[in-house]
């Protein structure tokens, strides 16, 4: 009887053949979308390796040459007022660019905390495939060389070889369908840690790069100290630096005195009016209160001459929030190559608040604002030598004391 079968198994080879054809191209269809995904991933993965190569060259060929920059500063290290202005906006480039790599670096940190989920996922994905191929070939082992025979041998009819032999072909179609699908994920593993090496790689350039943009912005800085001191201090030009700082200082006065006018203009044309309630100011240095220069009349310390101080300058680090000392409208914020980044506010009933030497501005003209609302960071820019608020009160067109509205926290 089983001699019959074997020959009508023999006589029917080509149609067993299409038949096992058929049946293994429709089992692994949707193995082979599995594997076609699978692989998109890994390209897509290994195109992210190569883009972080690119940053990484990318912020290498981005970092600020300070010698060169100092070098296209000196030939206008004799005019100080265009000096400083072309330095500070030397200094405003590197802050800025300092900026957009801290968000490169919160967004990388974000990228990196993903790619770290890929690669433990991968890695749990390949250890279940693994544990399950083990399984199998513990199984085959146990089952021994000649059980698929002794089940074909076995079958009771043609039928039954038929299916028997169909069932043999998917488990063997099966079997190397998961060690190529086991193979394909070991290798997205080592893509996914690939990715993940590369994109710490970047952080790790990101954030020297950062470093080394701060220590470029301190240099020019300290630089521009120097630069302002040292011409300060020239002895042989005393009467000529005397000169031009009052020039600066009337120039300054200059600028506010035609906001104000304008201001007041404009508020003839609307019909419009704006009332001070009297409230107290807030202290516009948070955290930060010693004064290294009070309101009123003083021996410059370097010019050695009388001068009007119009307000008084808090000592802050660079960048720490400068906030809006009461309600207002925002009459001007700009920059002035003595006041340096400045923000001058409208509170009403001709009294205004004016905020100079700031690193960033964060308001712009005829915004309004509110007690307390951060509208700049310090900084040094302008006629400074340290970083610092120089912090002034106008009422009715002239400076008063700021300790009229303030009180010390």
């Amino acid at each position: 009887m089983k001699r019959n079968i074997f020959g009508a198994v023999f006589r029917f080879i080509p149609v067993l053949l299409v038949a096992l054809f058929v049946t293994m191209s429709f089992s692994g269809s949707v193995y082979a979308d599995k594997e076609s995904e699978l692989e998109e991933e890994i390209q897509q993965k290994q195109e992210e390796i190569k883009d972080a190569e690119k940053e990484k060259k990318k912020l290498e060929n981005g970092k600020t040459d300070v010698e060169k920059l100092k070098k296209k500063l000196v030939e206008s290290k004799n005019n100080l007022a265009t000096y400083v202005k072309e330095l500070d906006a030397e200094v405003l480039a590197i802050e800025e660019k300092i900026d957009s790599l801290n968000l490169q670096i919160t967004e990388k940190e974000a990228e990196i905390d993903v790619a770290r989920q890929d690669l433990a996922d991968a890695e749990d994905t390949a250890d279940t495939h693994y544990q399950a191929m083990k399984d199998r070939v513990q199984c085959l082992y146990e089952q021994g060389d000649t059980y698929y025979l002794e089940m074909l041998a076995t079958s009771g009819s043609f039928a039954d070889f038929i299916n028997k032999l169909d069932y043999i072909s998917q488990l063997s179609e099966y079997d190397n369908r998961k060690m190529t699908e086991y193979q394909s994920i070991v290798a997205y593993v080592t893509v996914c840690k690939e990715k993940l090496e590369a994109e710490e790689e970047v952080l790790s350039a990101t954030k020297k790069a950062a470093d080394e943009e701060q220590a470029a912005l301190e240099e020019l800085i300290e630089e521009k100290k120097k630069e302002i001191t040292a011409y300060e201090n020239d002895i042989n030009q005393k009467s000529k630096l005397i000169a031009e700082y009052e020039a600066e200082i009337a120039e300054q006065n200059s600028i506010i005195e035609e906001l104000e006018k304008a201001v007041e203009e404009a508020r003839k044309e609307l019909w419009e009016s704006r009332v001070y309630d009297g409230g107290a100011f807030c202290w516009p240095a948070p955290k930060y209160t010693r004064i290294s220069d009070d309101y009123g009349y003083r021996i410059h310390p370097t010019l050695g001459v009388r001068q009007f101080h119009s307000g008084v300058d808090m000592a802050a680090p660079g960048g720490s929030p400068i906030l809006a000392a009461y309600d207002g409208r925002v009459v001007q914020a700009a920059y002035n190559a003595s006041m340096g980044n400045y923000v001058m506010i409208d509170h009403g009933d001709n009294l205004y608040t004016i905020y100079m030497h700031a690193q960033k501005l964060m308001v712009k003209a005829g915004d309004e604002v509110v007690r307390g609302q951060q509208i700049a960071t310090v900084g040094t820019t302008g006629r400074s030598t340290g970083n610092h608020l120089h912090f002034g009160v106008r009422l009715n067109g002239s400076y008063v004391s700021p300790w009229n509205y303030l009180n010390k926290p």
